[in-house]
Parts: C-alpha cells; sequence; structure tokens
C-alpha cells in the first residue's frame, strides 16, 4: 500500500512557479534556548547552501518563544512569537527543542494535522508518547524526524532506524549523558569527590543549576528506551527501562575501580535477552553506573563527550562518538533532519515510519545478567572465607576472582573489635535477581561488618 499522500504538500509542489524562482519552504521553529537559537542562526546564514541541498530555498517563518524582549541581537526580532500555535499552522516544518512533554506535544500534534512535517529534539516525549506521535504523522503522510534527541551531533539514529534496518541489532551499549561522564571522569583523573566534580561541571556549562534528571538517571534512561525501539522493533518507554544514577557513586568506588584496572561509567544498555527460566524472548534496557576495562573502547571516553557500541549480526560491532550536547552540534542534527524531511517535500517520498512488529517484552532488572564487584569488610578471622564462598554457592554465582586485603588496625572501631579485612569479589555473569539476592544474604553474616561497595562489571 502506498504511503497517504500529504495535500498540502502536493500543492506547494504544484505552486512553484519556476525552476529560477521556486516557493520557499517555511521553518516554525519552537524554542530559542541554546539549541533553537543555534538552529536559527545556522538556517539563517547558511541559507543558500540549504537551499542548494535542499532543492528550494528554506526561510525561517518564525520563532515561538515564552516571553518577547529578551536580548536576542543576533535573530531579526521580526521573526518572534508567542503565539506557537498559529505560527505552526503556516509552515511545511516544524521544528520543536522546546523540550519537555507540555506544550510540545501538542504543538507537534497540531502541527501533523495541519500536514507539516515534524524534527524534535524531545527525548522524553519520545521516550513517552512517541507511538502517538508516529500514529499521527502516519495518518497525515508527514514525517517524523528525531536525529537530535539522542547524542546530540553524533549520527547514531538513523545509522540504527536505515543503515541497519536489513541487519538484527543485538545490543547497544553507551555513553549518552555527557554530564555524567564528565563527573566521572574528573572523579577519575583528579579524584574529586561526587559534589565537587558536579560543580566543576555546573561552572562549566556542563551540568544545570539542578543536576536531577542527568545525575539521577532520567535523561539516558529516555535516550536508551528511544534507542532500544529502533534497535529492537519494539516499544519501550522510559517507565519500562531500569535506572540508578550516579550520586551514590563515591570516590572510594572510583579508586577501587583503578585498582581492577577499571574506570566507572554511566552507562544505557539495551539487548536483546532470553528469559533464564522459560526460555522465552525478550529485551533488557538498563542506565546505571558499571565498572569497564580500561582496555574497552568506551574507557577512553572523555569529559562530556558521548559514545555508543552498536552490536549487529551482519555489521559486527560499531562505534559511535562525538559531543552529545551543545548548542551548535545539536543544531547540526536538526538541521540534517531538517534537510531530509524538506528534500521529501520537494521530490516526493517518505521517511521511515514506526517499526514496531517484534512486540517483545521488557524483562525486569532481575533478569538481566551481568557481573558484580563487591567490596566487603569483614572480621579477619578463620572460616570468614568458606562462609561467603557458601553463600555465593547457595545462590548460583560462581565467583571470578577474590582479593582480601588485611587491616592490622582498626582505628574507627575504638577498639571494640578484632583487626578486619577487606573481602574483594568479582563474580561471574549470573542473574541480576541472584546477584542482588547474595549481596543480601552476604550482610546477614555474622562474618560480615558491612557491605561497603556494590557496582555492576560490564565490557569483557
Amino acid at each position: 500500500m502506498s504511503a497517504p499522500v500529504n495535500p498540502q504538500v502536493q500543492t506547494s509542489a504544484a505552486a512553484a512557479p519556476s525552476a529560477t524562482s521556486p516557493t520557499p519552504l517555511r521553518v516554525a521553529l519552537l524554542g530559542c534556548g541554546v539549541v533553537g537559537s543555534s538552529v536559527a542562526r545556522l538556517l539563517l546564514s547558511n541559507r543558500e547552501a540549504l537551499a542548494a541541498r535542499v532543492g528550494r530555498p528554506l526561510e525561517l517563518a518564525g520563532v515561538a518563544v515564552r516571553r518577547l524582549g529578551r536580548d536576542r541581537a543576533d535573530l531579526p526580532a521580526h521573526l518572534f512569537t508567542t503565539d506557537a500555535e498559529e505560527l505552526v499552522t503556516r509552515a511545511d516544518v516544524v521544528v520543536e527543542v522546546i523540550g519537555g512533554i507540555e506544550p510540545a506535544r501538542s504543538l507537534i500534534l497540531r502541527a501533523i494535522e495541519h500536514g507539516a512535517s515534524v524534527v524534535t529534539a524531545n527525548k522524553a516525549l519520545l521516550a513517552e508518547d512517541g507511538p502517538t506521535l508516529y500514529a499521527a504523522a502516519d495518518a497525515a503522510g508527514v514525517d517524523l524526524y528525531y536525529e537530535a534527541s539522542v547524542a546530540g551531533a553524533i549520527p547514531l539514529l538513523r545509522p540504527i532506524r536505515e543503515s541497519l534496518a536489513g541487519d538484527d541489532v543485538r545490543r547497544v551499549l553507551g555513553i549518552v549523558n555527557g554530564t555524567t561522564n564528565y563527573v566521572l571522569d574528573k572523579m577519575d583523573s583528579t579524584g574529586a569527590g561526587f559534589s565537587e566534580a558536579v560543580a566543576q561541571a555546573q561552572a562549566l556549562g556542563y551540568a544545570e543549576a539542578d543536576p536531577t534528571a542527568d545525575v539521577e538517571g532520567f535523561d539516558a534512561a529516555a535516550k536508551a528506551a528511544i534507542l532500544a525501539s529502533l534497535g529492537f522493533h519494539t516499544r519501550v518507554r522510559a517507565a519500562d527501562v531500569h535506572r540508578e544514577g550516579i550520586t551514590e557513586v563515591s570516590a572510594a568506588d572510583v579508586a577501587a575501580a583503578a585498582e581492577m584496572g577499571c574506570v566507572v561509567k554511566l552507562l544505557a544498555i539495551c539487548e536483546l535477552a532470553t528469559d533464564p527460566e522459560s526460555g522465552a524472548a525478550g529485551v533488557s534496557v538498563r542506565v546505571h553506573p558499571a565498572m569497564i576495562p580500561r582496555t574497552h573502547p568506551l574507557a577512553g571516553v572523555r569529559e562530556a563527550f558521548n559514545a555508543v557500541f552498536v552490536e549487529a549480526d551482519a555489521a559486527g560491532q560499531l562505534m559511535f562518538y562525538g559531543p552529545g550536547a551543545g548548542g551548535d552540534p545539536t543544531a547540526s542534527a536538526v538541521l540534517g533532519d531538517v534537510v531530509a524531511v524538506a528534500r521529501h517535500r520537494v521530490v516526493g517520498g517518505l521517511g521511515p515510519r514506526e517499526s514496531a512488529y517484534a512486540e517483545l517484552p521488557v524483562f525486569p532488572m532481575g533478569r538481566a545478567v551481568t557481573r558484580y564487584y563487591i567490596s566487603l569488610d569483614v572480621a579477619d578471622r578463620p572460616g570468614v572465607l568458606a562462609a561467603v564462598a557458601t553463600v555465593f554457592a547457595d545462590h548460583g554465582v560462581s565467583i571470578q576472582q577474590v582479593r582480601q586485603v588485611v587491616h592490622e588496625t582498626d582505628p574507627d572501631r575504638e577498639g571494640t573489635r578484632s583487626p578486619g579485612a577487606e573481602l574483594i569479589i568479582v563474580t561471574h555473569a549470573a542473574p541480576d535477581a541472584a546477584l542482588s539476592a547474595t549481596v543480601g544474604a552476604l550482610a546477614n553474616l555474622d562474618a560480615v561488618r558491612g557491605v561497603t561497595s556494590v557496582m555492576r562489571v560490564e565490557g569483557d
């Protein structure tokens, strides 16, 4: 069945008076923050080159903002309006960089209803209600593009959605949040604590005044949902993603990772999985801090950069790397989408539609197969290691390596207990539920004074 024809597209193409004076395609911009202002500036400054690439001029029809009167000296004042609902009704392409759920969703749906193709960078909206936007775009016969919603300037979504459409993606593993990567990188390279590293990120503009969305993993979880939906042809929402942030990562954790030849990264992990009990197919999607070996390519991703590994059956391992945020880098991805949908307006055709035929279940975190690093504060006496090993055996978890560091003095305990030891254990891969239960049982052992650190290990 052929794609529905958009009457507005047909009319505007027919109305082009001549090859020398083609009718411009009108672009409406919703939002003029860091990204929006870069998009507007590049649309205006690169108008001739963009027209040559599209086949018709791109005219910035207007910029919707919340308030007029702010100093935007680099952009013409007549472009600005507070009436976003009216602006989207007179555009061929609408670019949404407001962010959040509302009013972005209502404005996108209104734009689609009036025949406009939409380019958005809104990861939160796509991860919560992407199917609604897809359905509306399908019904109207327009495009919905969103390359800039994940990993900023890095060409990532289009390769997964289009270039790998004939392949089977098996796993996506990546660093998709620049703020947390900067924080963890500074904790590793300088020995800074979490709060100190966050303050440095805020001073440099890498972190918001309220960094909760970043450091608690909400931003990365939304991006993981989008990556999993595209890669595995199944609908995954942000609420389906197991999420842990980096607020509990201490300088001691980072130092312990360094002793093992590892670094700590906040990872988005999306993978095809098999239920260890039933054998049923599904997907595992999670965001959490993890230790990875310094020999792994992701370990070398420094400061606020992003990088994503994609593993596919035929293509093998692919790595995408670059700036994951910022005005101009993100605007580059936005404008790439604008050119793509504008070309469809000129020559006909539509981009990819939603592909969710697989309908795979999203497994809970307990079924994910991973490895643990566990540090225990234990009494230094005979039988402790045997008792600990028994707990692992009882839960079906095997130990890959173990190391004991004896503390000859125990000043923090004011002589109330005998000198202790630190027992460091790295497990083999096992279901997360079994690993978590093992940690709980270890905490109840008489010989274990405390579980001082637990972190997942990835990347082998």
